[in-house]
Parts: structure tokens; sequence; C-alpha cells
């Protein structure tokens, strides 16, 4: 899908960005470039503005935590899946199977 596609439908994706933040936390720390960057490899267009207060709101409720790291001169905002960022997750599979099964039942 291509990139003007995908900002065109970005309304509709915001759950789906979400989900795939809370998929790459669950194997590893991210922080926001590296998100973004991951993101656009999948043909999502999300600017700063977009995605880190998608990841405030993702920690006030719960689901991240963060914790700044120095990596040489930089300090980055590393952000890690909680206990309920990953039974929210685990019931978002579920769901998501489940949609996505009625979605591509007549394909």
């Amino acid at each position: 899908m291509s990139a003007r596609k995908v900002s065109q439908y970005q309304d509709l994706y915001g759950g789906l960005i979400r989900l795939h933040v809370l998929h790459h936390a669950a194997r590893k720390p991210l922080y926001g470039a590296w998100m973004m960057e991951e993101l656009h490899h999948h043909g999502y267009k999300i600017s700063p503005g977009t995605l880190y207060p998608m990841l405030h709101g993702l920690e006030a409720k719960g689901y991240l935590r963060s914790r700044e790291k120095r990596e040489g001169k930089q300090v980055r905002r590393f952000y890690l899946i909680t206990a309920s960022g990953r039974r929210a997750l685990a019931d978002a599979r579920h769901k998501v199977r489940e949609l996505f099964g009625e979605l591509f039942e007549d394909d």
C-alpha cells in the first residue's frame, strides 16, 4: 500500500499502530525514532507529533512504562511493555485474529 493511501486512512489505523507498538515493546524496549522507522517499513507515515502522544497515552493507560537511557552523548526514552500491556496485547491478538478471519473469509 502506498504511503499516500496509508495517510488517507490514518484515522482507521490508530489502533493497529498502537498494537504494533505493543507487539514490539513486548519483544524489546523501543524508542520513538526506531518505532517511526519500523512503522515506515510497513507503509505507515507517522510524525513525531503523532507517535509521541500515542506512546505517552499508552504509558498513561499503564500499557507501557518508560525510562531514560544514555547512549553515548544522546539520552533516549525507552518504552517497555507492562504486565497490563501484555494482557491487553494478548486479548487484542485474539480479537484481531477473529476480525481478520471475517475480513478474509470470502477471499
